[in-house]
């Protein structure tokens, strides 16, 4: 089986053949079929796949991010088990391979003329990103009856792959920026013109787009969200710490927080109403309804595995919750929790709950920022859990949402002379 997390070394899927692959949740039950593979393809550069679009019942379609992906096998795609079932909307940055590119006419750099693209061949890295790397072309010869050879060639030794005209604007700059972490996205984004701001925001997927919001100010990313169209914005809050989601809603006006609450999925719309109840000064309004949280049984391995998920915050992966049944928010009675580097020198097959620490002093949700405060600051903790009368996990809050927090409001607008990169303004297009 393909791993997407630490492949020990490139591996390579043609996508023609991956097409009509059946999609397996973990525990091996079928839940679609893939359809297409989405990439991006840059004005430079090579292109990235980023999901599958895959075939679900009732004929509709959705995406699947391929960081949701566990393995690629003959015969079978798994994943993590956590569909949207949303339907997909290609947007204009995106490419469908089976859809677009197959049977595309591209030509040869070195001057031998044009060829007819037959299959994509795409090739997951160390880092666990998937590129398109190689393409199997048919060469195009004169004469009706006359089929060209085939061969196999790089992706850079063609052209005409690219975006048309009219995309290259916002994917231009998105294509010069690299791989920039979220923060200085958002600093990018922050010194643009207002429309030219929108437009590069929503060339951004959906994932990448929810990593910036959570690093930009309220009026910038209230104005980012009210500006995609309503099903986008709501794709985008699911993807977003719920946490984080709920701050932004909450900076809404109340029909458009209705409007976009109604159109999340109903787990990620639970969890999200959930904090909006709490005033956000205290532990409720900081907390995160999605901690990891295990149970006393579950082995170091699992634990170690659940700590290197993409999407936990680095702050929340040092701790791992431990909790009687059931696992999801709000839990049966808390038990403890394990600090990740105490875990790191037990053995893999060890329990968790051999050796909890059951003195970790949590707070409960209407406990003010202070009190959070002088509790990390104390026993030197980076997130502490958050529980009811029962002492029933209700999430887990993490020190960079304090942090936010005692900072003065405005502090990431303000300008640092020390750091200010001229070489952004030539960036705003």
């Amino acid at each position: 089986m393909t791993s997407t997390t630490r492949p020990s070394a490139p591996t390579r899927v043609y996508v023609a053949r991956l097409a009509g692959t059946s999609v397996f949740d973990p525990i091996g039950d079928q839940v679609g079929k893939v359809h297409d593979v989405v990439v991006l393809v840059p004005v430079k550069g090579v292109p990235r796949a980023v999901g599958l679009v895959v075939e679900v019942s009732g004929r509709r379609r959705v995406f699947v991010p391929l960081t949701r992906v566990t393995g690629i096998e003959p015969g079978a795609v798994i994943t993590t088990g956590l569909l949207n079932i949303r339907r997909f909307e290609q947007r204009a940055s995106e490419t469908l391979v089976v859809s677009q590119l197959l049977d595309r006419v591209v030509t040869m750099r070195d001057g031998s003329g044009t060829a007819t693209i037959e299959d994509v061949a795409m090739e997951q890295q160390r880092n666990g990103d998937w590129l398109v790397t190689k393409l199997f072309v048919r060469r195009r010869e004169s004469g009706l009856l006359r089929r060209g050879s085939t061969l196999v060639v790089d992706v850079t030794d063609v052209t005409g792959l690219g975006p048309s005209a009219e995309q290259q604007g916002a994917t231009s700059l998105l294509a010069s920026l690299g791989d920039i972490k979220a923060a200085d996205l958002a600093d990018v984004l922050r010194d643009l013109p207002d429309d030219r701001r929108i437009e590069v925001a929503a060339e951004l997927d959906n994932e990448r787009l929810a990593d910036v919001l959570e690093e930009l100010g309220d009026e910038d990313r209230v104005e980012i969200l009210s500006a995609l169209e309503a099903g986008r914005a709501a794709d985008v809050l699911d993807v977003m710490q719920p946490d984080d989601a709920a701050d932004l809603v909450s900076e809404l006006s109340p029909d458009k927080a209705s409007e976009l609450l109604a159109l999340m999925q109903p787990e990620e719309a639970k969890d999200v109403r959930r904090l909006l109840a709490y005033d956000e000064r205290t532990a409720g309004g900081l907390m995160t309804t999605e901690p990891i949280i295990l149970g006393p049984e579950a082995t170091v391995a699992t634990a170690l595995a659940q700590a290197r998920r993409r999407d936990i915050n680095p702050a929340l992966s040092t701790m791992i919750f431990v909790a009687r049944p059931p696992l999801e928010t709000p839990t049966g009675r808390f038990l403890g929790v394990v600090h990740l580097q105490r875990a790191l020198r037990e053995p893999p097959h060890e329990p968790l709950g051999s050796f909890l620490d059951t003195d970790v002093e949590g707070v409960t949700p209407t406990d003010t920022i202070s009190k959070v405060t002088r509790l990390m600051a104390t026993y030197n903790n980076t997130a502490l859990p958050v529980l009811d009368e029962n002492r029933r996990l209700l999430g887990a809050i993490s020190v960079d949402d304090v942090l936010d927090n005692l900072l003065p409001e405005n502090w990431r607008e303000a300008e640092d002379e020390e750091t200010d990169n001229a070489d952004l303004r030539m960036l705003h297009g």
